[in-house]
C-alpha cells in the first residue's frame, strides 16, 4: 500500500498567522522554514511520500494543510474554513487531490469546517465544535461520511482553537490529551491525560510508531513505556502560532 502525505511550504508571511488562544511572540521564519524541512524528512525516512501542495499566495496559515480537507478512504471532503482569511487556502489542495484520482466533495454555506477539528478512528470521526466549525459544516460531513460506514459525533470545544489542539489518538484508539484544554475527556471511553501539552498531539505513522514534537519529554516516555516507537521532531516556531505535528500534512492511504 502506497503511503503518501500531503505537505506545504511556510509562506513567507508565516509570522503574521492568525492567532485566537496565544499571546504573539516573535517566529523565526527562517528557523520555521528548516524545521519543516525536518519534519518532511522525518515522514519520508518512515516510507511516506510527501506531496507538495501549491503555494496559497499571502495565506500565511497555508502551511497548516490539514485544515483543508478531510481524508475518507478514496473521498476528500474539501473543507470551508471557518476563518474567511483562510478560505482560499483549500483550492491548491482540491487541485492536487483531483490530480491524484481521489473523489471530491465540499462543505458549502453556511457549513464551516476545519480539518483540524475532525479526529478519526477505527469508523468513528470525531468533530469539534468551537470556534472554526459549526454545526452545519459538521452535518455536511456527515452525510459525506456515513454512507461510507463513518460514526460522526460532534465535540464541545471552547478551550483550544481545533479538536486536534486538544486531543488526538494512539494506534490502538486511546485519545491522549492534555486534560487542562479538553472541555470534557468522558467523550472517550480510553483517554489517557499526558503531562505536556504538546504530548497530545500526535501523528499515526504505522501501527506502532507515532510522531510528536521534541517539546513533550515526559510524554515521549510515557508513550515508549506503551510499547510505542516514537519519531521527535522541533516544531518551536509553529506551536507559537498554534499549530502542531497533525496540522503540518494530511495523510493519505491507498
Amino acid at each position: 500500500m502506497t503511503r503518501r502525505a500531503l505537505v506545504r511550504r511556510p509562506d513567507p508571511r508565516l509570522a503574521d498567522g492568525l492567532l485566537t488562544h496565544l499571546e504573539r511572540v516573535p517566529v523565526d521564519v527562517g528557523l520555521a522554514r528548516r524545521q519543516w524541512d525536518g519534519y518532511v524528512a522525518a515522514l519520508r525516512a518512515e516510507g511516506w511520500d510527501t506531496v507538495e501542495v501549491p503555494p496559497a499566495p499571502d495565506c500565511p496559515d497555508s502551511v497548516f494543510v490539514e485544515d483543508t480537507v478531510v481524508m475518507y478512504g478514496d473521498l476528500a471532503v474539501i473543507t470551508r474554513p471557518g476563518a474567511d482569511e483562510r478560505k482560499p487556502e483549500t483550492t491548491g489542495t482540491e487541485q492536487t487531490l483531483r490530480e491524484m484520482g481521489y473523489r471530491i466533495a465540499h462543505i458549502e454555506a453556511p457549513g464551516t469546517l476545519d480539518g483540524g477539528d475532525v479526529l478519526k478512528h477505527d469508523g468513528t470521526v470525531w468533530v469539534g465544535l468551537g470556534g472554526r466549525t459549526n454545526q452545519a459544516g459538521a452535518d455536511q460531513l456527515a452525510g459525506h461520511l456515513e454512507p461510507l460506514g463513518a460514526h460522526v459525533v460532534g465535540v464541545p470545544l471552547t478551550k483550544v482553537l481545533h479538536l486536534k489542539s486538544a486531543v488526538t489518538a494512539l494506534p490502538d484508539g486511546t485519545v491522549v490529551g492534555f486534560e487542562e484544554l479538553v472541555d470534557d475527556p468522558a467523550v472517550w471511553s480510553r483517554f489517557l491525560a499526558v503531562p505536556e501539552e504538546p504530548g497530545a498531539h500526535v501523528v499515526l505513522l504505522d501501527e506502532n510508531t507515532v510522531l510528536m514534537s521534541t517539546s513533550a519529554p515526559q510524554t515521549r516516555s510515557l508513550f515508549e513505556a506503551r510499547g510505542l516507537r516514537v519519531v521527535a521532531v522541533d516544531l518551536t516556531e509553529f506551536e507559537k502560532l498554534e499549530g502542531c505535528v497533525t496540522c503540518l500534512s494530511v495523510r493519505l492511504r491507498g
